[in-house]
């Protein structure tokens, strides 16, 4: 694969680029970085030019958590600059907290995203998005930040992997750190300190007028198994976004690109071929 840098004006963006055509801009999500779609890139590659940049501060910077950097809005305004100097808009692809930075990019730059696929799109969304589309809305996002604080101050005093075990877990579904294959496990090694910048994070929650920006066709994916909040937030998204399709993969959790990769790979490109 070929290994790109993406210079913007204040940082080099490192990752993957691969293919020929139009571009196809791939977002990662928590504790990952551009390997996290090492099961896409070549697939996706035959029909697409495929990018896939690690977002600032992540792999390959070893990042300490100092010197800020790492936020929502920092992420979303590297990707806007990346695509714009790129010169054409792109179709856009996030998983998890990718998928949230992703759905902030098409609407807050309808003119940047050709289209936009979400994988289990994460992040806080305002009350009243799930109260219109008839959906409980999940635990707030400043009681759910709780199990980050306790997985970072268990990194700091050594314990790694019990913190990252934690995260993992509450995110995907118990056990899934101890059945994750060792190359997932040393990526979000790498990418430990990033929960620094993501306690630290505070965004505005997504609104109904940030969303009435997205203009794009929309794919919504899910893992069948994929614990809370994710399901409730598809189901919001797919009533809030006009068209907008919504998919499940069977038997699988949170990281549902990395676990049934082909079906997930089919469901992208069936879509983007679509448009």
């Amino acid at each position: 694969m070929e290994t790109a840098v993406w210079h913007l004006a204040d940082y080099a963006l490192k990752g993957v680029q691969l293919g020929d055509g139009v571009p196809l801009l791939l977002v990662h999500g928590s504790l990952c970085d551009h390997r996290f779609w090492s099961a896409q890139l070549p697939v996706l590659a035959e029909r697409w030019r495929v990018l896939a940049p690690s977002l600032r501060r992540c792999f390959p910077e070893r990042w300490d958590g100092r010197g800020g950097g790492f936020s929502t809005g920092q992420h979303v305004a590297d990707l806007v600059e990346l695509i714009e100097r790129h010169g054409e808009p792109m179709h856009v692809l996030g998983h998890s907290r990718g998928g949230n930075i992703a759905l902030r990019l098409a609407a807050q730059r309808p003119d940047l995203v050709r289209s936009l696929a979400l994988a289990d799109p994460g992040g806080d969304y305002a009350s009243g998005l799930f109260a219109a589309a008839g959906v409980p809305a999940p635990v707030a996002g400043g009681e759910r930040n709780q199990f980050r604080l306790e997985a970072l101050r268990l990194i700091r005093e050594g314990q790694a992997e019990a913190g990252l075990q934690l995260f993992v877990d509450t995110v995907s579904g118990a056990g899934i750190w101890q059945r994750s294959s060792a190359r997932f496990r040393h990526m979000a090694l790498d990418n430990a300190f990033t929960l620094v910048g993501q306690v630290e994070d505070g965004p505005e929650p997504i609104s109904a007028k940030l969303l009435a920006g997205v203009r794009c066709p929309v794919l919504l994916l899910g893992g069948e198994r994929s614990p809370q909040p994710f399901p409730a937030i598809l189901r919001m998204l797919e009533h809030q976004l006009v068209g907008a399709r919504c998919v499940l993969l069977p038997g699988v959790s949170h990281g549902m690109n990395v676990q049934r990769p082909a079906l997930f790979n089919r469901l992208v490109g069936e879509f983007l071929e679509s448009l």
